[in-house]
């Protein structure tokens, strides 16, 4: 019996003549599920598996398949004759297009057993003439198949050595998955041998200085391994005192390692190749050449049998030198390799001549943490579950470790600077009050507690930026701007676009069993930060002007004049003294997110130019119809269909203005004018997302109580969703609601932000909203109601918009923490603008 051996991942090709037993030989060898036969897909789009003239579509389909397996991992056989060229050059290529090894099985069977034993299958009704040809190109195919890009070539000649064949299939050299840890990982080391030693004496590692004094080993504590992340030579004092250290560990089984890009190049200087020696190779070179030649080819064999990235702990951690992107994580090629030694670039070079590099990690979505360096930068920094660990020691700055799975990074020191940086290592200082456009137009994300980094796209952060520049408050009291709010699921019965019971089972699905329904008021968002007086403005919020807090619309625009806006802000701070809220609270100035009402306050010319003048349109056209209609029936025409579609057409239009109408109320500067608050966002060192619903509207009960010609209470209810009656009950309350004309409810977790096992669970909607069916003329024309159109608008796509909810929600909720944690004035506008820019995304207005 031969064993051969083959990765777990890998695209395994069968090559072999008609008749030569692949498909035996796959079945006995490889799963049900992993064999992609060539017969088997000529029969799925044929009906006939010796279809030879769907052969074409056939392979178009299985290549398909493989792809999508390779893409997922799954080793993947591909049992077809494969004796051509051009056949064995598209899944070479494919297997290269997923990072995975190509593996060649050859059938080398006599010519004259396939004969024979096609001549014994009734199906076949090729001649011996196209075994012959197929018996040739194999023949000449044998000794080229290496050079055709195969990592494995294995040739079974004969039947017995097919017969006799075994595979034994071994995980790649990266995968290392079985090694469960704890770790500590340390970054780049450039040749500070001292501050490796004194890193790991901190993080509790004995260190043996073998007889002649020199570091040869560490031991670690409590079964813990070291994990370096490469370029351990250049630049530094003494590179021959670290390798010979990390060798030794990773000799003794202390230490894992994978090579870094100057351990590359240091391997073809030491092999003799011509490289340039730049960056500190001049001086490594120079330390070796006092070594012996066994001790130097130990350092090459070392630094070339070394891996370029790793994968341990059943996935969960990625260790590489420059990091790894998702698509690479446990894959084997050349483009593999470079990017784990040098990242990716995008071709342009920054001021300072360096190549700028591609921020991977900010795209970055995997499940696995990814550590790496290369790229030194001032402190440690998480970005999407991935850190560089290199906190440049060479160059003054320290030399640092991250304790796994703890999370815990420890540093040591330079002692001094022994390389000066091209770059400077420190970012430069900057007032924290200037707003620099690279802020928002050079960054793709914003990284946040909730849903960690929300990415921002840079044609959206333009025309967020006109809006800011333009119309915007001013920046010191614009701090926060509230998310959009998803629509619940259409429903699927019954004359109802939107009904609560889509909503409710959104929110079981989610987890959640108990809901608070708030009634939700026509007026228009409004964010108010009110203080205390003038003086918590100016020393607070270094207030620009004479205003003691700000009242700004959903996209930062002041809704009234300054003279009105401090008479709105000193009724609210007066309604807050009333209600005892300064000393409760312990603060001198609150975010509230609120509805202003009435609607026309801010929408009065939307209410002019968009829905009045619609609705006297259409009584116009009607009107007009009718009369024509009548006298085409006087003079005996047949017009009764139409007449009635006719007075259907105008009833809905009645309907649509009934429905703006409501909304409607006459004001007088601020007369008339309620504010119904419905969260306490934050006050001054405490942010209030914890706090249930029922909290919030208690305050904004209060606040109505003290002064209820200002304010307007929110009427809700609370839900039980494994109660019948419960939920019975609650959508009766939005049957009624709606049915008197309001705009519906919002539906919300009681508890507000929801937290399980792992933290905050950033897919549960912060709200959903639940429109009634009169209000959704408004939103969808006056005959939305009409079977066909509601039949369309059941299919329309909120999947956008929910995710837009999500994000957005998330963003809030980051400026609102970076606002109470005092954080600079152009941290918290970072998420403040991201919101507005993802409000530029192109999505459905309506929903």
């Amino acid at each position: 019996m031969t064993v051969y051996e083959i990765p777990d991942l890998a695209l395994v090709v069968l090559i072999g003549v008609s008749g030569s037993g692949k498909s035996t030989f796959a079945a006995r060898h490889f799963g049900e599920y992993e064999t992609l036969s060539s017969d088997t897909f000529r029969g799925w789009v044929s009906d006939d598996p010796n279809s030879q003239e769907s052969t074409s579509d056939a392979f178009e389909v299985l290549e398909f398949v493989a792809a999508k397996r390779l893409r997922r991992g799954r080793l993947t056989v591909v049992d077809a004759t494969n004796v051509q060229p051009a056949a064995r050059k598209r899944l070479v290529a494919l297997a290269r297009e997923h990072d995975i090894l190509p593996v060649a099985v050859v059938l080398d069977v006599p010519e004259s057993v396939c004969s024979a034993r096609n001549d014994a299958r009734s199906d076949r009704t090729f001649g011996r003439d196209v075994i012959r040809r197929q018996h040739q190109q194999l023949t000449r195919s044998l000794r080229g198949l290496g050079k055709e890009g195969f990592r494995s070539v294995h040739i079974l000649r004969g039947e017995d050595a097919v017969s006799e064949a075994t595979f034994l299939r071994h995980p790649l050299r990266s995968d290392l998955r079985v090694e469960r840890g704890p770790f500590d990982v340390i970054g780049d080391i450039h040749g500070c041998r001292s501050e490796l030693e004194t890193l790991l004496v901190k993080l509790g590692y004995t260190v043996d200085f073998g007889t002649d004094g020199r570091a040869v080993d560490a031991v670690p504590p409590d079964g813990r391994t070291a994990v370096f992340l490469g370029d351990y030579v250049d630049r530094g004092p003494d590179s021959v005192g670290v390798l010979r250290l990390v060798m030794g560990m990773v000799a003794a089984g202390h230490a894992i390692a994978v090579p870094g890009n100057h351990e590359n190049k240091l391997v073809k200087a030491l092999r003799g190749k011509k490289v340039t020696p730049s960056h500190g190779l001049a001086e490594t070179l120079e330390q070796m050449a006092s070594e012996s030649a066994e001790f130097r080819e130990s350092v090459v064999d070392f630094c070339d049998g070394l891996v370029a990235h790793l994968v341990l702990d059943d996935g969960k951690l990625v260790v590489a030198h420059a990091g790894l992107k998702e698509d690479y994580h446990n894959r084997a090629s050349g483009r593999v390799r470079s990017f784990a030694l040098y990242g990716e670039t995008t071709g342009e070079t920054d001021e300072f001549g360096l190549p700028v590099r591609y921020p991977w990690a900010q795209d970055y979505r995997g499940s696995a943490m990814v550590l790496y360096g290369h790229t030194p930068v001032h402190e440690v920094e998480w970005i999407n579950n991935t850190a560089c660990l290199d906190t440049g020691c060479v160059f003054g700055g320290s030399l640092t470790a991250l304790r796994y799975p703890e999370r815990e990074i420890v540093s040591v020191p330079a002692e001094q600077v022994w390389y000066e940086p091209v770059v400077p290592l420190a970012p430069p200082t900057r007032d924290p009050d200037v707003l620099d456009l690279a802020d928002v137009l050079e960054t793709t994300g914003v990284d946040t507690e909730l849903r960690g980094r929300v990415s921002v796209r840079t044609d959206n952060a333009a025309g967020a930026l006109e809006v800011m520049s333009r119309f915007a408050v001013a920046p010191q009291w614009l701090r926060y701007l509230p998310p959009t709010m998803a629509p619940c699921a259409s429903a699927q019965s019954d004359d109802y676009l939107e009904h609560p019971s889509t909503a409710f089972d959104a929110y079981r699905a989610g987890g959640i069993g108990t809901v608070i329904c708030e009634e939700k008021h026509m007026g228009s968002r409004a964010v108010v930060l009110v203080c205390r007086d003038r003086s918590v403005a100016q020393s607070r919020f270094d207030a620009p002007d004479a205003l003691s807090g700000m009242v700004h619309t959903r996209t930062g625009r002041q809704f009234f004049d300054d003279d009105l806006t401090q008479q709105l802000i000193d009724d609210i701070a007066a309604a807050v003294t009333s209600a005892g809220l300064w000393e409760e609270l312990g603060t001198d100035w609150l975010l509230l997110d609120c509805e202003l009402l009435p609607w026309n306050v801010k929408a009065e010319g939307l209410l002019r130019s968009q829905y009045a003048s619609v609705a006297a349109a259409g009584r116009s056209d009607l009107t007009a119809r009718e009369a024509v209609l009548a006298q085409a029936g006087a003079r005996g025409l047949d017009v009764a269909e139409m007449f009635e579609q006719t007075t259907v057409r105008a009833a809905s239009i009645e309907r649509f203005g009934e429905a703006y109408r409501r909304y409607v109320r006459p004001t007088n500067g601020l007369d008339g004018v309620t504010i119904a608050p419905f969260q306490i966002l934050a006050a001054e060192g405490k942010s209030y997302g914890e706090r249930d619903h029922e909290w919030h509207l208690g305050i904004s009960d209060r606040l109505a109580a003290a002064d209820p010609s200002r304010f307007t209470t929110t009427r809700r209810l609370v839900v039980d969703l494994g109660s019948e009656d419960s939920v019975s009950e609650a959508t009766k309350w939005w049957e009624s609601l709606t049915g008197d004309g309001g705009e519906g409810m919002v539906v919300k977790p009681l508890a507000n932000q929801i937290h399980g096992p792992r933290g905050y669970n950033a897919k549960v909607q912060p709200g959903i909203k639940v429109r009634g069916r009169e209000y959704l003329r408004l939103i969808y024309g006056a005959d939305y109601l009409e079977p066909s159109t509601l039949a369309r608008l059941r299919n329309r796509n909120l999947g956008h918009k929910q995710s837009m909810a999500l994000r957005e929600y998330a963003l809030g909720m980051e400026a609102v923490s970076r606002l109470v944690d005092r954080e600079p004035l152009w941290r918290a506008h970072q998420a403040v603008f991201a919101v507005l820019a993802l409000e530029s995304e192109p999505v459905d207005p309506r929903l």
